[in-house]
């Protein structure tokens, strides 16, 4: 099957993996039960997930489907997931290896059809591989689960990656481990900054960067430093944030692959808008749209990506950006495309956008709509106990002032105030 084209692609760049494995499974002629039998589900459950369209998917049962019937694990939504091949790991390049373990992993985590139970191949599997895989689970867990329910398991993960780093024998498994560690603080950053402890993701977006200068991966480096100028544009430090940019895409030097400077760009363009800065911000959201198109569109982000980037991640740039310039125009004209960009992968993601959304919406006088967006991303917010929703909640609302509001912002005010995180 031609994963390049059609109504396959079609349906990944929309979020609707189930029907991806619809297609790949009738293309290989095989049922529904076939199929499930295969993977250790039901008829059942595989019709209702290829019925689910837009919207959450168990990950584990992508990741059986898509392994049977050979699809490319980014056709639905799983940068570094694979069938484990019969080949030995030893010998594999860097992204063959990758997609090695994570199959060995996967299959590992999935019941034998016959009871048995699967074993990790033993050859050439080093550590750090596998502590990387289990970073990258906890970063695609944190699109549904609330912070604090992963924070401890993440920072107990973090002892591990030490404790193994201090038992490394040799300066290439050091770096190998600073890299994990690195990944795994600015994790660890990312949940303490969604918990509104500015603090500790402060802290911990730093030793994320030591941790990184320490592996010698200069797009590590780079990926960090954008990572923590972002933390500090959304606490008002501009300037700095700005700076951090600047360092990263120094960093890079000429290791520059197109997904790490679009993101960067679009870093910028959220900088600039903060700024007040329109010309400035609107530079770097062309820049960032420019670079887009250099992204191989069928090759796995580079680690430590996770997350595929683009036109439709710089279109929600652009409406954050509209958002904080009071722009409606650039809000309602990208509204679709950066729903779209957000609308299988990650609740509090599409949470902030949505908030972005109600302020154009607010900026153009449609006051019911605006606050009905709000509403539903508080909402969100509140399930997923996220510090970071709610406060941009906080936010949008201090936008709106009346003597006598109407009943649907005294709604909002009432779960806002009751917001106890």
């Amino acid at each position: 099957m031609n994963w390049s084209e059609g109504a396959a692609r079609e349906a990944s760049r929309a979020g609707d993996y189930g029907r991806v494995i619809e297609l790949a499974r009738r293309a290989a002629r095989v049922t529904q039960r076939q199929l499930g039998d295969a993977c250790g589900l039901t008829q059942s459950a595989i019709s209702r997930m290829e019925k689910r369209g837009v919207g959450d998917y168990n990950m584990t049962t992508l990741a059986r489907a898509a392994g049977h019937l050979g699809i490319p694990p980014t056709l639905v939504g799983l940068a570094d997931t694979g069938a484990a091949p019969a080949a030995p790991a030893e010998g594999l390049d860097p992204v063959q290896r990758r997609h090695f373990l994570a199959g060995a992993l996967a299959t590992a985590a999935t019941p034998a059809l016959s009871g048995s139970t699967p074993r990790l191949p033993h050859g050439g599997i080093e550590q750090a591989d596998i502590l990387r895989l289990a970073t990258s689970a906890y970063r695609r867990m944190d699109a549904t689960v609330p912070a604090r329910q992963l924070s401890d398991t993440v920072q107990g993960h973090m002892r591990l990656v030490r404790t193994v780093a201090a038992q490394a024998p040799d300066q290439a498994s050091r770096a190998r481990l600073a890299a994990v560690g690195s990944e795994a603080a600015s994790l660890a950053g990312w949940l303490s900054w969604d918990m509104a402890d500015a603090g500790s993701a402060r802290t911990w977006y730093g030793a994320a960067i030591k941790a990184a200068r320490r592996s010698g991966d200069r797009l590590l480096i780079a990926y960090q430093q954008g990572s923590l100028a972002q933390f500090e544009v959304e606490a008002g430090n501009v300037v700095q944030g700005l700076n951090l940019i600047r360092g990263a895409r120094r960093q890079l030097g000429s290791q520059r692959p197109a997904i790490a400077t679009a993101w960067l760009s679009a870093l910028e363009a959220v900088a600039h808008a903060t700024a007040g800065d329109e010309h400035a911000a609107d530079r770097a959201l062309l820049a960032g749209a420019t670079e887009v198109e250099q992204i191989p569109s069928e090759k796995t982000p580079p680690w430590p990506w996770v997350f595929t980037f683009d036109q439709r991640k710089v279109a929600a740039a652009r409406v954050t950006c509209g958002a904080r310039l009071a722009r409606p125009r650039w809000v309602l004209t990208c509204m679709d495309d950066a729903t779209a960009a957000l609308s299988s992968h990650h609740d509090k993601q599409r949470a902030l956008i949505g908030l972005d959304v109600a302020s154009g919406h607010m900026a153009s006088g449609h006051l019911d709509t605006a606050f009905a967006l709000a509403t539903h991303a508080l909402d969100t917010g509140l399930r997923l106990r996220s510090g970071r929703v709610v406060e941009r909640a906080r936010v949008f609302r201090r936008t709106y002032s009346s003597t006598t509001p109407p009943t649907i912002v005294r709604d909002f005010d009432t779960k806002l105030h009751d917001a106890y995180l």
